[in-house]
């Protein structure tokens, strides 16, 4: 599978939230997602319709998220059809009753590459508090040993923040214990329900930075930094590490972000540049998903890096990471523009 992707032609992977809908109730839920189906979701047809178009517009990936993606019926139905139009398909379910052992097995048969589930902190109390639904962790260990014993590949996906930077080791710890073949650190971007919780400080960050980048020479599985593109940035200005050519330490051939290289559809068919960059762009009822992703002129905009402003506008390693994360940008400043407002590197020539 090629994953050399003109980002101005196609992201390198499009997430669908096939439903909003789900039972947990997490507390930096971008979504702010209810137990409730909206009765205009995407339906099947349609949904078939947008798995066509990401095939034909050249993106190898797809991601089914949600809410919970488990609350639709027809989930394997959308991945055997992504298998047919030879996408590599994810899929994240939330850890409730719905995940069960027969459930993972009709994934794994529907023709799942990966499955992911979601990991916050190092035991119950801790995740659990996160998600707010007492036993979700428990789900979560029980759905990683359904996962290993069935034979699909298993990605656990972690948030960091101010509240649980303090339990990186000793998460690092346990999902290196779960044969993951993928960790997936996501960087809280303060959206959603979250935008009333506190992100890493830019000096908490470039101390996880190098945790991660420790972490990546030591084990098997992959680790990849999502909503943190200046790791891009630290890898090559603290380790001497080249980020022109994929490796172990999880970056892709060019930085993924917001509108380039990536792409996000809502339940109801709205086109994001992100799902943490929450501009409308058009919806795939009234245009393809492609036209948007090439012709709207916020995607245009963030795939323009001499467009970027502050210190990311004159900083020499935008072109490494892209300008650090455009939806914490959009989420603080207002403008997905601006410069990314947890970046510790000041370039020269910046005034303060």
């Amino acid at each position: 599978m090629n994953f050399n992707v003109d980002y101005k032609r196609a992201p390198l992977l499009l997430i669908w939230e096939v439903t909003r809908s789900c039972a947990l109730s997490c507390r930096h839920c971008r979504a702010e997602a209810i137990d409730w189906r909206d009765p205009r979701e995407l339906s099947l047809s349609e949904g078939k319709r947008v798995i066509e178009d990401v095939a034909r517009m050249g993106t190898p990936l797809i991601i089914f998220t949600g809410g919970d993606p488990l609350q639709r019926d027809d989930l394997e139905e959308l991945i055997r059809h992504a298998k047919s139009v030879d996408l590599r398909v994810g899929t994240i379910p939330a850890t409730t009753d719905r995940l069960s052992r027969d459930r993972v097995i009709s994934l794994r048969d529907a023709g799942v590459d990966q499955l992911a589930l979601s990991i916050d902190g190092p035991d119950a109390e801790s995740h659990d508090h996160f998600r707010r639904v007492p036993g979700s962790f428990d789900k979560a260990m029980q759905g990683a040993a359904w996962a290993g014993e069935l034979g699909v590949p298993l990605q656990v996906n972690t948030v960091f923040g101010s509240w649980n930077i303090d339990e990186f080791d000793a998460i690092a710890a346990l999902v290196e214990s779960l044969g993951v073949v993928f960790w997936e650190v996501f960087f809280l971007v303060p959206t959603g329900r979250g935008a009333s919780m506190g992100c890493c400080s830019s000096e908490q960050m470039e101390m996880l930075f190098e945790k991660l980048h420790n972490l990546s020479k030591r084990v098997s599985f992959r680790v990849k930094v999502t909503e943190a593109q200046h790791y891009r940035r630290y890898l090559a200005q603290h380790n001497g590490v080249s980020v022109s050519q994929p490796g172990r330490n999880g970056s892709p051939l060019k930085s993924v972000n917001a509108g380039n290289g990536f792409c996000f559809v809502d339940h109801i068919g709205n086109v994001y540049p992100s799902g943490f960059l929450p501009v409308e762009c058009g919806n795939v009822r009234e245009s393809s998903v492609i036209d948007i992703y090439r012709t709207s002129p916020v995607f245009q905009a963030l795939r323009d890096e001499s467009r970027l402003k502050g210190k990311c506008g004159i900083c020499g390693f935008k072109g490494v990471c892209g300008g650090g994360s455009r939806a914490r940008a959009y989420a603080v400043s207002g403008d997905y523009l601006n410069e990314e407002p947890f970046c510790a590197y000041e370039p020269a020539g910046i005034l303060r």
